[in-house]
Formats: C-alpha cells, structure tokens, sequence
C-alpha cells in the first residue's frame, strides 16, 4: 500500500506556492521579534481565548498579528511584540478558532450560483469545502483555481463513479467493468480533480454493487495518477474490502451494524485512512432558533417542524455514532463533513460528534486541522505563525458547549473581514 505522503496531488502542487509564502513569513516574524517595526499592514488582535486547532490547552488572553493575509506572530497579550502603527481590535470577552474545513458536500455547478454558496459557507464560518463528486462542468474548476473575495476556498472531486443506477443522477460515471474505472480514471486525472469519489452501495438490493474487482482497479488507477480515493459505503464488508484495497477515505461511516475487532484492526493498520463520519440526523426534538435571521423564516418554520423525537432514526444514529467513537479511540483520524447542500449544516455536525462521544475539544481539532490535512491544505487547519489568517471570532467558548460555534460575531478570511450583512 502507498501512504499517501508518496503523493504528488494537484492540491499538494498548489500548495508550494503557500509553503514559500510561509517560509517569507515565518522569516518576517523572526527578524521582527527583535524589534517592533513600523508598519501600515499590520493588525494587532487582543485579548480573546484562541483555539489554535490542534487539541492544545486555548491561549487566553491572547494577542495576535495579521500582515496582509498572513498571520505572523500569535501569544499571550503583552508578551507578543506589537509593530507601531498597528491597527488594533479589542476582542476581550470573545473566542478565536479557525474557520471550518466541510470535506463532503454537493455544490451548485452554475458559476454565480456555486460562488454564492461558497459566500454564504463563509459567513457560517466555513473556509474552505471539498465537492464530492458531482462536478460536470468546467465552472467548478475554473472557480477553484480563483481567490474569491468573502468566499471559502473549493475543491472538487469532480465526477464521481458508480455501477448503473437507473432512476438516480447519471452525473456519476456508470461504469460496468474494470476497464471502464480505470478510463474514468485517466479523464478525471486530465482534468487535475482533488480527490476521486466513488460509490460502493447497493442501495437497499436495488442496483448492482461495484466489485472489488472493480474498485480495487479504480483505487490502483488513481494512485497512478498521485490521486487519492474517497468512498460511499454501507455495509462492513465493504469497508473491510475497501481497507484492503487501498482506499484513502471514507465518506460515511459504517452503517449496517456495529463494527467488529477485525474492521478496527484493518483500519489501525492503515494510519492514513481518514472517516468522513457524515453523521445522520440524531432523531432527537432539537431548537433551530439559532438560525433566525439566517435563514428565511418559512425554511425556519418548516426545520422547527421536522425537529421531533423518532426512536427509529435515533437507532440509526446510534450505530454511526458508537462507530466513529470506536475508530476514534484506535486512533483513526475523524474529519468533517455534511454531504448535501446545507450552508449551515457544520454546526449540526459539530454538536452531533460530540453528542456521539467526541469532546468539544476533539471535534474542533476534526473539523479544523484533520480537514486541512486531509485536503492538504497547508496554510489552513490551525491558528500557527506563517498561515492564512482564516478564523471566526465567537461570542462564547464552544469548549464549553460546542453549540457556541454557532454564536458568530464576525469571520476573517486571508485576513479580512467578511460582510455578514
């Protein structure tokens, strides 16, 4: 099996261009440390607890500074050198983390449409999404390669690959043998995807399942090409299938039954394989107040409505829930992600993660930094000297509660405030 650091993706390409712009700045910071320098391009933020994404104890009382796009240093408030002529933001009393990283969601493939998406992402504090595999058109890929003021950054799997399914989107590729996966392959690879996505669901017995065979040729294909491979998945056996194929991530969780000893030891001996966990709707009477004035309020009406008590669907939510918690603890690496459409849905997820068993703490460091790897994304993730100066200033600290995400006073992208109006 080839660990994916043997890689040479299309995002890891567009990222030396962010690692040079790092190594300038982390240099900035140095030769600044020494003495504090005069600057018009500065801002200086102080005094709010900042998560720095990584799982470590917050900075309380911290100060921070933003050069252009980039911050440069990052401390406790009076021990941070601060450049005169800095511009200075008083944020006592509030929380700072990193924007959220969404590594499964299904986006508009109309130009004006996607980039209101992606606007409308940012200002429920999200910087960046991954596109699962239902990009047909070139828009996605020319909107990717763009930096869109006020927008989170996008990725795309392009199209995704399936057996048939009639009835269902014909998006996907129908492939119906090994060669057919391989060729879909080599298209998606001409046209620099970010990762492929592929189905392996029979979908209730309706259609025909995509084989080994055939997944382990599409797996083998796009390592070729240095691409990694999500999957859709159901059923255990397939994830154990998947494991031993060599697949790189996936995007659901196991949902037929309650993992065994030898699907947590396939995974324990495989550290790069990433779960998308997708959790399902818990199935609980929740309060949707929280989006009032985001949303219109017929849409808020009809989400209150639907938020009822369903032993069913808890029951289904139990099993996701009791999986991602068992792979969690052997060590397997939880990203985030929602699939669908819903801008706001990464707050659902976050409360949903640690309603299974996850800590606050644990799932912040799943939604941030774990995202950003998974997507190689190297000047994101993390609040760290040298990155992009991506993050949400919050009325209160989702440590405590991790609802509080949700309680957004304002979010900064490369730098710069976006409009929340």
């Amino acid at each position: 099996m080839r660990n994916d650091e043997t890689f040479s993706s299309p995002v890891m390409h567009r990222n030396i261009l962010s690692l040079m712009v790092l190594f300038l700045t982390v240099s900035f910071s140095i030769f600044q440390t020494g003495e504090a320098q005069t600057t018009s391009n500065v801002t200086v933020f102080e005094g709010a607890r900042l998560i720095v994404g990584d799982g470590s104890a917050p900075i309380e009382d911290s100060a921070f500074i933003v050069v252009d796009d980039r911050l440069t240093h990052i401390g406790r408030r009076g021990v941070v050198v601060v450049p005169s002529g800095a511009t200075r933001v008083n944020l006592r009393g509030k929380t700072v983390m990193p924007t959220i990283i969404d590594t499964h969601k299904h986006l508009s493939g109309d130009r004006e449409k996607l980039i209101e998406q992606l606007r409308k992402l940012a200002y429920f504090g999200v910087g960046a999404v991954l596109s699962l595999g239902q990009d047909v058109s070139d828009e996605p890929f020319k909107v990717r390669d763009e930096i869109i003021s006020g927008a989170a950054r996008y990725y795309t799997a392009g199209r995704g690959i399936t057996t048939p399914e009639p009835g269902r989107s014909e998006v996907a590729y129908w492939i119906k043998s090994v060669e057919e996966g391989r060729k879909a392959i080599q298209e998606q690879a001409a046209r620099k995807v970010d990762f492929i996505k592929i189905w392996v669901d029979d979908r209730n017995g309706q259609y025909e399942k995509m084989s080994p065979a055939q997944y382990s040729a599409i797996i083998d294909e796009a390592h070729k090409h240095g691409i990694r491979v999500a999957a859709h998945i159901f059923a255990m056996s397939d994830a154990k299938g998947l494991l031993r194929a060599g697949l790189d991530a996936f995007a659901h969780g196991i949902r037929d039954k309650d993992i065994d000893d030898e699907t947590v030891a396939l995974f324990r001996e495989r550290p790069h394989v990433a779960l998308i966990p997708n959790l399902p709707n818990r199935g609980v009477a929740t309060d949707m107040s929280w989006l009032r004035g985001s949303i219109p309020d017929e849409e808020l009406k009809k989400l209150q409505a639907g938020a009822t008590d369903n032993p069913e669907v808890q029951k289904f939510f139990g099993i996701q829930a009791r999986n991602m918690v068992k792979l969690h603890k052997a060590g397997v690496k939880i990203t985030q992600g929602t699939d669908g459409s819903v801008l706001w849905e990464p707050h659902v997820q976050m409360a949903d993660m640690v309603a299974a068993g996850l800590t606050p703490s644990e799932v912040i460091v799943a939604s941030t930094r774990n995202s950003a790897e998974l997507l190689q994304l190297h000047d994101a993730g993390t609040l760290e000297a040298g990155k992009s100066a991506d993050f949400i200033v919050l009325d209160a600290n989702p440590l405590e509660d991790i609802t509080n995400t949700r309680r957004i006073n304002s979010v900064y992208l490369r730098g710069t405030i976006i409009n929340r109006d």
